[in-house]
């Protein structure tokens, strides 16, 4: 609990105190307990297959959060004994990250107020009795209403565990979380209202869950998405490692202009899958160094122009590597073009201002930075307010002023730990130098 932020300490506990305020009515007598305790068994279990030695090994994390149990429990009980439903299945999930019932406790309060909201405005539309009446083309609308607020609840609970816990601006912290939780919610939405349409119906609760042998086939070929999606970050790991053991002045470089990418991207406020996009163009920037020959990455002394011809070539390399890397999108673009400059003096086509993407843009801010402030072998970093004055006097020639500006805002609100990239022998650097650094002055011949 140590590791967690004091506000997020609080939010949590409020949550936490919301969730049980609203779940205390349950206790009464007049909760339908046979149908609440099966839904909560039910849900339990979901929560539970990527524990099962057969299916968990292959099932992507979260495939327990199964919200077809959860709505129709929304759909057939009263809001009081749906957020119930929540509570034992959510408590007892499998929790990869620290400190775990933390983890749990908060996920199981938020699911069961998104519950209670749910099952509240399901009620005020009319929905229950709907449901018993079997008129199933009038019930979609009080679901769908309740599908809507279960989705604004869990999008304002997630936003603000953004702002407290991971310290998300909180401009941003909200932005584009409503969209990405709607969509799976209606699709289970519909599924949960089959499930209590069916189970009012006179063939009962059996009939109910022949619902979830569909809905467990869609999640499995969801897992199958994110498998292959794992086999191609484990491709980039490679390629990286790759890179780093090839070009050993820059051990760790890639993983730091993926960071600082990404603290750029958060703070123009772009969209998570955006971000998650540009960090893979960050990490593999130079990935094109594979093609470049060894001797003159590690050459000491000045490059010939023949040579810096060659070392020139490597983003080129890089986006033919990456081109068959289907997920990657705006990244193979970054790859290509993170040595243009504003002025049109770069390579590999001499864009100028906005022909250069702007993922480019950004990750050339984040390249020269890194450079600038990393301590090598041959020499120092620079600390980092010298090397903001640097991308700043060279801002609008070579680097775009906004994804300056941007680097600059987000270093003052995170700071920044620059770490050795390579040996650094007695701690003194050595007079060499690198055939690879990427140069912050305009004016030079980037490499």
């Amino acid at each position: 609990m140590r590791s967690i932020a004091p506000w997020a300490r609080a939010y949590i506990l409020c949550v936490a105190l919301g969730a049980a305020a609203c779940v205390a009515p349950a206790l009464s007598a007049r909760t339908p307990w046979a149908a609440g305790a099966l839904l909560a068994a039910l849900y339990a279990g979901c929560e539970q297959v990527t524990r099962c030695r057969v299916i968990g090994r292959r099932a992507p994390n979260g495939l327990g959060t199964f919200f077809p149990v959860l709505l129709a429990a929304v759909f057939l009980l009263p809001p009081a004994a749906a957020a119930l439903v929540a509570l034992p299945g959510a408590l007892l999930a499998r929790v990869e990250r620290r400190p775990r019932w933390v983890r749990r406790v908060w996920r199981a309060a938020q699911l069961a107020l998104a519950a209670w909201a749910s099952a509240l405005v399901y009620g005020a539309c009319g929905g229950p009795a709907a449901v018993v009446a079997a008129d199933f083309p009038y019930a979609l609308a009080p679901a769908g209403a309740a599908v809507l607020a279960f989705s604004v609840v869990l999008t304002v609970l997630d936003g603000g565990i953004l702002a407290t816990a991971e310290r998300v601006p909180v401009r941003t912290a909200w932005r584009g979380l409503f969209l990405r939780s709607f969509a799976p919610v209606a699709v289970h939405g519909l599924a949960g209202l089959m499930m209590a349409v069916l189970w009012r119906s006179p063939y009962g609760p059996l009939a109910a869950l022949l619902v979830l042998l569909p809905m467990g086939v869609s999640c499995w070929v969801f897992a199958q998405y994110h498998r292959e999606r794992a086999a191609h970050q484990a491709t980039i790991r490679a390629l990286v490692q790759a890179v780093d053991i090839k070009d050993r002045y820059t051990r760790g470089h890639s993983e730091r202009v993926g960071r600082a990418s990404v603290m750029i991207a958060r703070e123009l406020g772009m969209a998570d899958e955006r971000v998650e996009s540009l960090r893979f163009a960050g990490i593999l920037h130079d990935v094109g160094k594979l093609g470049v020959p060894t001797r003159l990455l590690r050459k000491d002394g000045p490059l010939t122009p023949q040579e810096r011809r060659v070392i020139e070539l490597h983003p080129e390399y890089g986006h033919e590597m990456v081109r068959g890397i289907g997920f990657l999108g705006e990244a193979r673009a970054a790859i290509l073009h993170h040595h243009e400059r504003i002025d049109g003096s770069g390579y590999p086509y001499g864009l100028v201002g906005r022909q250069i993407p702007e993922f480019a843009r950004v990750v050339a801010v984040a390249d020269a930075f890194d450079a600038m402030t990393s301590t090598r072998s041959y020499r120092r970093g620079r600390p980092v307010d010298a090397a903001v004055a640097e991308l700043s006097r060279c801002a609008g020639a070579q680097f775009d002023p906004a994804m300056v500006s941007a680097l600059r805002r987000a270093l003052e609100r995170y700071g920044w730990n620059p770490e050795v990239t390579a040996d650094v022998a007695g701690g003194v650097p050595s007079p060499r130098r690198e055939a690879s650094e990427i140069p912050a002055a305009p004016g030079s011949a980037a490499r």
